[in-house]
This record gives C-alpha cells, structure tokens and sequence, in this order.
C-alpha cells in the first residue's frame, strides 16, 4: 500500500485553532499517543471503557497466581499524570459520524474530534461458536484473568473436597486450546503451579498428577516463530508434563470435556487460545476491514479517504514488505508514537512521514526457566530455556508502567523463585465450576489420538 505524502489539509490547523484528538483505547498505542502528543499544541482525550492499562503479555501470570492484578495494571489518569492538554474519559463509544467528525458514546453523549485515533483492540473469536465462551474463557482482560484463576484454583479445591468425602474424584485434565503464545504460557504455568507451587498443600489430592493438554489444530505450536523455537518449545513443555497434541482439531466445547480429533476429552478446566477477532468498532467506521474485522490502512496508517482518522494496534490491518504487522504490544507502541509524530508534522506543514515497523524480536516464556526467544535486534539469535527466561524477565519488567509496578513484579518473581509458593492464590466469585459433576471418573478417561500427539506426549493408560 503507498501513502499519501501530500501535506494534509485539517481544517482546525486552517483556521488557527488547537486540533482536538480523540483517542479511543488506553492500551499500549493509545497511551503512547496521549503521552507522546504532550509536546504538542493540541488537545487530547482519551477515552476507554476501562479506566485501567493492563500490561497484556503478563496477564496469564495473574491468571495463574503468580502476579496480583495490581501489579501489571495502572490507571490511564496515572499515567497522563501531569499532561495538561490531556484528559481522561471513562466510557464506551458506539458509533462513528465520519462526515461531522463526532463520535457517540454509550453514555450518550457526542464529541467531535479533528483527528480520531481508533486503538480499541481485539477479542476472542470462537470461530461461529460462541456458545463455547462461558465453557473456555480466553484471555485478554484482568476480568479474564481472574476468572480462569478462579477455575483453575477451585478444581484442586473441588477435588481435595470430594475425595475427603467419597474417596475419589475426577481426573484433573486441564486442556488449553490453542499453541500460540497464550496457549503455550498458560499451559506451563498451570503445570508449574501444579507440579511445584501446589505439591505440599493439600492433604487428600496430589496436584502433581494433575494433566496439562494443549491443543492446537495446525502442524505445530507457535506457528509465528522460527520452526528450531516451535521444537524446542515443544521438548521444553513435555519436561514440565505439558501433552503436546498438533494436528488435532476441536470440534466442540461442553461442560466437563471437549472432542479433539474426534475423541471426548475429559476437562475440569478448559482454556481459548485458538484465535481472536478485532474490536467490532472497526467496522462501524464504514471503511475496508479484512476477514477478521481489522481495519485495513495505508502507510500512514490511515484508512482510505480518511487521512484525520488512525487505526493502531491489534484493529490495525498493515502490510510491511508483503507481509501483515503482527497485533501485538512492540507494533502497538511504535504506531502510537508515530500518530503523534504524523500530527506534529501536519501542524507544520510537513508531509508526513511513513510508518515503519522495527521489529526488535519475540518471545513467549513456557515455564520456570523455561522460554524461547526470537532476537532481531541489536543481533539477531534464536535463544531457549534459562537465557530466553531471564531475557523476557527483564524485558517485561523494563516496558511495566510505573516504578512501584517493576520492583512489585521484581519481588514477585524472586520470592516464588526460591521458596516455590505464591502469594496470590485467592478464589473469588462463585463456586461453581462448569461440568465439575459431570466429569467422568478416572477409569474412562479418554485421551486425543496417540497418532496425533507430537513427539514426547504422554498418553493416558
């Protein structure tokens, strides 16, 4: 796609007024934007329907009690903190008028804007069935994490339960489905907590027995990486106990099981990895998206015809050598303070400048000392195990917001680290786990194909 370098007519820059910018979303490209547009001479709001950022790529560790949420969340007013030409707005918006430049909020009222920055993310998708939500929660928001922390935990509370009252209780089978990033962390943080953190703490129940399935439908895990990172990924979960199973699609999600390859598969807890979809709002801006609802946009990262409006982050659809950016936290960021940079070049009559990506790497970690890491810069390496863990702990803690948030997580990680406890092991909310009396007991288990399992999976006897 070519942008369009020609100096870019705003009519507020025309008659000699502060633009007003609108953002709407405080995750990692809105909150770059409102922070980077401090330095210049217009006004900002930023708007969301949360009044929090959350720091995604640790929201599995809350899931699994490693983090509390306070520790990888910050209020967007906290961080502005300072900005005078900033304010915070917490409401949800609902629809676009492109032609008056006004958007209307679910707390009814409109507000107009010069420039509009849409970076409302993405969801889950459970591919037409979203039925299957309630029964596999994803994860993308701390309500999210803390329920899968809810289930988790209470499955192991449900089991010490029932075998101190009938002796005997469902096989503890936790399925993740999906091998991406999420997937994959989520599967070795539960195998973790159970295997080490949980071994001494209860007295009717051995949460070492308990069985991590991940579940992915396509040839193999972390197809986004280095296929050398996938594999090692690969060995490293099976020396947790993870069962890997690639090539294995699920069909169906119910209380208490899932069918993958065509077999029933008993679950206590069952987890979405598998896929998400753009924020709906996307597509109420009227303008082309692709299959998934992301907004496809230029250079300059502006949809066609509409050079006031950015789409940023996961809603973004933006191609760089051929191939589409990933929707992930690095690409957010830099798509954020290039919208500042573009509008800081419109108020001096500048044409604006390209964006472009600079991809610095990726990593996912799978376990305790265990990671895989994909380095683009400042040399390029493929890492596994103990160097790729410290090297995404020291990434994550360095890009956490706020100075108090950093030596929190520091102290976390350190303290689980050498005494194999966490601190944040709550159940809140319900008790009730889906299907838990529906499960079936240990003897009919059932398992997904053995000709499906990758290499080093542990089949059910």
């Amino acid at each position: 796609m070519t942008a369009t370098l020609n100096r870019v007519q705003i009519p507020a820059i025309a008659e000699k007024r502060r633009p007003r910018v609108l953002i709407l979303g405080g995750g990692f490209a809105g909150t770059h934007a409102a922070v980077a547009l401090e330095r210049l001479a217009v006004d900002v709001t930023v708007v969301d329907r949360r009044n929090h950022f959350t720091f995604q790529p640790l929201l599995y560790q809350v899931a699994l009690a490693v983090l509390s949420p306070a520790n990888i969340a910050s209020p967007i007013r906290t961080i502005v903190r300072g900005k005078e030409n900033v304010e915070v707005l917490m409401d949800e918006g609902l629809s676009f008028d492109t032609s008056n430049r006004r958007v209307h909020f679910k707390s009814g009222t409109d507000v107009q804007y010069d420039y509009l920055v849409v970076a409302t993310g993405a969801t889950h998708s459970y591919f037409g069935h979203d039925q299957w939500a309630q029964l596999a929660p994803g994860l993308k928001t701390l309500e999210d994490a803390i329920e899968i922390r809810r289930r988790v935990l209470l499955a192991f509370e449900l089991a010490e339960r029932q075998m101190l009252e009938t002796g005997s209780h469902p096989p503890l089978n936790f399925v993740v489905i999906g091998g991406g990033p999420t997937g994959v962390e989520l599967a070795g943080a539960i195998s973790d907590i159970a295997k080490l953190y949980m071994r001494r703490d209860f007295r009717h129940i051995d949460p070492t027995r308990a069985r991590v399935l991940l579940i992915e439908g396509a040839p193999r895990i972390l197809g986004a990486y280095p296929e050398d990172l996938s594999r090692k990924a690969v060995e490293q979960l099976n020396a947790l106990g993870v069962e890997v199973h690639t090539g294995v699609q699920v069909t169906d999600v119910q209380p208490g099981y899932v069918i993958a390859g065509g077999q029933r598969v008993e679950s206590v807890v069952t987890l979405w990895a598998a896929g998400v979809q753009a924020s709906p709002l996307g597509k109420l801006l009227g303008v082309e998206t692709d299959k998934r609802g992301c907004v496809v946009v230029n250079d300059t990262l502006n949809p066609e015809g509409h050079p006031e409006i950015f789409v940023c982050g996961d809603l973004a659809h933006f191609e760089q050598d051929g191939k589409q950016v990933p929707g992930v936290a690095q690409p957010a960021m830099q798509m954020g303070d290039h919208v500042a940079r573009m509008i800081g070049e419109d108020l001096e009559g500048k044409p604006r400048s390209e964006f472009r990506y600079f991809d610095k790497g990726d990593m996912a970690t799978i376990g305790r000392m265990a990671a895989v890491a994909k380095i683009e810069w400042p040399f390029k390496a493929h890492w596994s195990g103990f160097m790729a863990w410290v090297t995404w702990l020291t990434i994550h803690i360095f890009f956490l917001i706020g100075f108090r948030n950093r030596i929190a997580v520091l102290f976390e990680w350190v303290w689980s680290y050498f005494t194999f406890t966490h601190g944040v092991r709550l159940i809140t909310g319900s008790d009730n786990l889906p299907g838990w009396s529906k499960v079936s007991r240990p003897e009919e288990i059932a398992t997904v194909p053995a000709d499906a399992a990758s290499p080093g999976a542990r089949q059910a006897s």
